[in-house]
């Protein structure tokens, strides 16, 4: 949920796109983002990405 929120107010909002093709632009570039780059307290102040790949690595072994 939080990542909707976040997404409007931090993306959406902020940026006026003048076509579907930037604003898409704009919100793949805010998931990458948050998903790579954006540490998160629920994560143990790890990426999603980092996270993600940390439970594979502990699944698998």
């Amino acid at each position: 949920m939080w990542l909707w929120r976040s997404l409007k107010y931090e993306e959406i909002y902020l940026h006026a796109c003048e076509s579907l093709t930037e604003a898409r632009g704009g919100i793949g570039r805010y998931v990458r983002f948050n998903n790579d780059a954006r540490p998160h307290t629920a994560l143990g102040y790890q990426t999603p990405a980092a996270f993600y790949d940390s439970t594979l690595r502990s699944t698998a072994a």
